[in-house]
């Protein structure tokens, strides 16, 4: 089994977006290993950390790094297994109804892309399954051997921005006639056959890179919940409570560039009206107006980080 061992982000970043009260209650909706969360605890006297993961192997390794970064304060945290997009029923069962922070690192762990075995790698072969909750019934090989082309054809066009999506869905209906689609590596020599090499992206990248990423997406539904759970972290926010988000692609980025600025600007009146007449008020101000994104220093240490953009809103 891997190591759980996973290079926390714009760390620095987050810490002082959230800008931490010692006796607030924060929310790392996506866990991991615990090393944003750690960073929370030590700032924290009275407050409590609630950490939320659907991963069993996160829940266990940050549970055992806040318990040797952070000695004596096992009564400061709760760790929950289950999904962000479920927080308010999640904190609910423990009696919270406003938090005064949030930390979202959407995306895929270093651990997970690293551990064979969990199928999210184009590098490696191993069993096709990319799921980050390993108690979900639903893996990538049923995506690949049971959707229709045209569905498969959809996800990688719009979860992965594939420009030969319809070529690689075609490609991937054709063989899994013959046998079923199993692993990784079945899966990269099907869209190496599927993208003629002389139309290969120029920056070098994986010709797999697009479609496992789409695949990642679609197993564990990472988007289209994501705007209703940012609405509701801001629902649970404290006035001057921060909800702090980094995504690792343009989907996510975008997603949560416009929840913030609709959260922003909630206006519904149509724009020829010379004045509001709706009565929304806006929710949050904008902390971000341009994404904060890696430094060298951090690009040196940690390359994934590379496409890393976190962005903060605080509540009116």
């Amino acid at each position: 089994m891997t190591e759980f061992i996973h290079k926390s982000v714009l760390l620095n970043e987050c810490i002082e977006g959230l800008s931490i009260k010692p006796d607030g209650i924060y929310v790392d909706g996506t866990l991991g290993g615990g090393g944003h969360s750690s960073e929370i605890l030590k700032r924290l006297t009275t407050g409590r950390l609630i950490g939320i993961d659907r991963d069993m192997d996160a829940i266990r390794a940050a549970t055992k790094k806040l318990l040797t970064v952070c000695p004596g304060k096992e009564e400061n945290f709760t760790l929950l297994h289950g999904n962000f997009h479920d927080a308010k029923s999640l904190l609910s069962e423990i009696g919270i109804e406003k938090v005064d922070g949030v930390l979202l690192d959407l995306g895929v762990s270093s651990y997970q892309l690293d551990a064979r075995e969990r199928g999210f790698s184009y590098h490696d072969d191993a069993p096709l399954d990319m799921r980050m909750d390993a108690s979900q019934p639903f893996s990538a090989k049923d995506i690949v051997n049971t959707w229709d082309e045209k569905d498969l054809s959809r996800i990688f066009r719009d979860y992965g921005e594939e420009n030969w999506a319809v070529q690689i869905a075609h490609v991937i209906t054709d063989r899994r006639k013959l046998s079923p689609i199993e692993t990784t590596s079945q899966l990269v020599h099907i869209i190496d056959a599927a993208i003629p090499k002389k139309f290969r992206a120029k920056d070098n990248s994986h010709p797999a890179r697009r479609t496992f990423q789409a695949l990642r997406i679609a197993v564990n539904d990472e988007l289209e919940p994501l705007t209703p759970a940012i609405n509701d972290f801001v629902d649970l926010l404290n006035p001057q409570g921060r909800i702090c988000v980094i995504a690792f692609h343009s989907l996510e980025d975008r997603l949560v560039k416009n929840a913030y600025q609709t959260l922003f600007n909630p206006c519904t009146c149509p724009k020829q009206f010379p004045v509001c007449v709706c009565g929304k008020k806006p929710l949050v101000k904008i902390i971000t107006r341009k994404p904060i994104v890696s430094g060298e220093e951090e690009l040196k240490e940690n390359p994934r980080a590379r496409s890393a953009t976190l962005r903060i809103a605080e509540r009116i």
